[in-house]
């Protein structure tokens, strides 16, 4: 049985739980320019040699895949086509969504999901700096577990964005959930510390956290966020339990960068990627699996409140390969 074939069929038995069509849609730009580039050198070049894996490299690369990755990617192709004596670029065109496939699945002992407390409350911290969509998709998360059934209640801890308190009241509203706040300037580990303190009072199922991106002091973010997490920790010993990060899609490798910043300083355990539906640079998503393992957990594919998707390895491949899997069909 083919690649396409045997991850079609897979699609096919998680319709309930993944919506690849969503997937199809939101990667439609990074589609038109990764995928056609990949067309289009598949058609320009007949024989597999060094020339074309060159130039695959060039196409990757300008598709925001990250330069470490791509000469990995590469090089596993070339071994690939080695063992499969593949000499025509035709035959290779599996081959090479196959490996992409690969490169982005979860390890055995990774929880793709969100890490949900068996015994009690769920506290999740999302961190990340201004501007790349975190009150949002704090909302859209709030939104998602209360449509799973549970109680939510959100913490408004980034206390020095000008509106930021405010915009997640808003959130609030439209989530039907409360939001815990205080007023602009106030110590985050403070809200925090109160919105611990409320959520177990009201046995809440889920606490969600917001954090400043950026302080107007010149104290450092890493550490006023360490000190939210000691705050959190030593109300419950073993939260928070997750530690989310959220990083805008369209800026690309700034993205990675940013990735690379808040693991060093913070247990980041996933990655939310916003704006995918708005950028041709969904290679990001490679980069960051590879580079940082991280499981990116979330993808922004849209505006509405249900647009946030949990995300799902086979359907972004197949997002980024729509038309192939429709040839091959």
């Amino acid at each position: 049985m083919s690649f396409f074939k045997k991850l079609k069929d897979k699609l096919t038995g998680k319709q309930e739980t993944t919506d690849s069509e969503k997937f199809k849609e939101g990667l439609s730009k990074t589609r038109g320019t990764f995928a056609s580039k990949m067309n289009q050198l598949l058609s320009r070049y007949r024989k597999v040699d060094e020339d074309f894996f060159e130039e695959l490299e060039d196409a990757l690369i300008s598709a925001d895949v990250g330069v470490n990755t791509v000469l990995d990617l590469v090089e596993k192709l070339k071994d690939e086509a080695r063992l499969r004596n593949i000499k025509e670029t035709s035959e290779l065109r599996e081959t090479i969504v196959e490996v992409l496939s690969d490169m982005l699945e979860a390890d055995e002992d990774e929880n793709p999901g969100i890490n949900l407390n068996p015994n009690g409350m769920t506290v999740i911290l999302v961190v990340g700096v201004n501007g790349v969509g975190k009150t949002t998709t704090i909302g859209k998360l709030a939104h998602r577990f209360k449509q799973e059934g549970k109680s939510v209640m959100l913490a408004a801890g980034d206390t020095f964005r000008a509106g930021a308190i405010e915009q997640l009241e808003v959130w609030g509203e439209r989530s039907g959930v409360d939001v815990i706040k205080q007023q602009e300037g106030s110590d985050p580990a403070a809200v925090v510390y109160d919105a611990v303190q409320s959520a177990k009072s009201r046995g809440v199922d889920i606490l969600i956290c917001d954090t400043a991106g950026r302080l107007q002091n010149k104290v450092n973010l890493m550490k006023e966020l360490e000190k939210v997490k000691r705050v959190i920790t030593r109300e419950i010993p073993e939260a928070p339990h997750e530690v989310l990060l959220v990083l805008d899609a369209t800026t690309g490798q700034n993205a990675m960068n940013q990735a690379k910043t808040f693991s060093q300083s913070t247990d980041v355990t996933g990655i939310v990627l916003t704006k995918l539906d708005g950028t041709a640079k969904g290679g990001i998503v490679l980069a960051i699996r590879h580079e940082l393992d991280l499981p990116v957990k979330f993808v922004g594919l849209g505006e509405k409140i249900g647009d946030l998707q949990p995300f799902d390895a086979d359907a972004f491949v197949y997002g980024l390969f729509a038309e192939m899997f429709e040839e091959n069909d």
